[in-house]
């Protein structure tokens, strides 16, 4: 009977402790790739292969996401502030929704979708045909020449990706705005500039650095990880966009915490 009563427990608690385990592999993953970024050599055909792999093949995504959010927020704020005669506030809450949560939140979660996942396969591919240890016949550090440029890349570009997505979402608001909920062009803009602060926009594009140091250190841990064959590959891809997704949405929590909570 007893044993019955705790194997629930049991299960529960190995699972606490092997989430907890993975959790801190993946911190000294992540703390061994900043210490490789501060050492010779550095591989730039990589990295800048990474930079357009990551930066500028993800804009057409983070864009079109960043519009719709933008027009969609504009639409509610309205639909919302009509209730206590509000109606005004959509330009400033739009601006600042966009530039502290809305773009570096959901540019993040849209780039860990497709680049945590590519990441993880293509890397986990290479790991499950031995190409990763022919790096290392030639030696070549695997973590120097696959790993560190990607994350370098993700942490570079994923704040001018976020900076590109805030403008976009807030010129989605703004065309709403004036097609469909009759705000006068250059009152919304004047609106919108005054309100919006500096730190509104540094403190999203710091989320930003941080979504992406977090995106390409998933994908690259779970590829570096990755079971053997087609299932294995499979299971790391699923895993990274997962991990990476969770992990954006916790450090997006405590960044704003200490960002925001005097």
């Amino acid at each position: 009977m007893s044993a019955v009563l705790t194997h629930p427990l049991a299960l529960l608690g190995r699972s606490v402790i092997g989430a907890l385990a993975g959790i801190g592999r993946f911190g000294l993953f992540a703390a061994e790739t900043v210490s490789h970024l501060l050492r010779p050599p550095f591989y730039w055909r990589e990295f800048l292969t990474a930079c357009l792999q990551i930066g500028w093949l993800s804009l057409p995504v983070v864009g079109m996401t960043a519009v719709f959010t933008g027009a969609a927020l504009a639409l509610q704020i309205y639909a919302g502030g009509s209730r206590f005669s509000a109606e005004a506030v959509v330009p400033q809450i739009v601006a600042i929704g966009m530039t502290r949560e809305l773009g570096p939140v959901l540019g993040g979660l849209m780039v860990a979708a497709r680049v945590a996942s590519s990441i993880a396969a293509e890397i986990g591919t290479m790991k499950v045909t031995e190409q990763v240890d022919a790096l290392v016949t030639l030696s070549t550090n695997p973590m120097k020449y696959l790993t560190v440029p990607r994350v370098l890349a993700a942490t570079l570009c994923m704040p001018l990706l976020v900076g590109v997505g805030d403008s976009i979402g807030i010129m989605g608001g703004y065309l709403l705005g004036i097609t469909r909920l009759d705000f006068n062009s250059a009152t919304y803009l004047k609106n919108t500039i005054d309100f919006l602060q500096f730190w509104d926009v540094g403190s999203g594009l710091v989320k930003g650095a941080v979504f992406g140091f977090i995106v390409a250190s998933v994908g690259c841990y779970h590829g570096m990880n990755s079971g053997r064959g087609a299932q294995g590959v499979g299971a790391a891809t699923k895993a990274a966009v997962v991990m990476a997704s969770v992990l954006i949405l916790a450090s997006n929590y405590l960044l704003t915490e200490a960002f925001f909570s005097s």
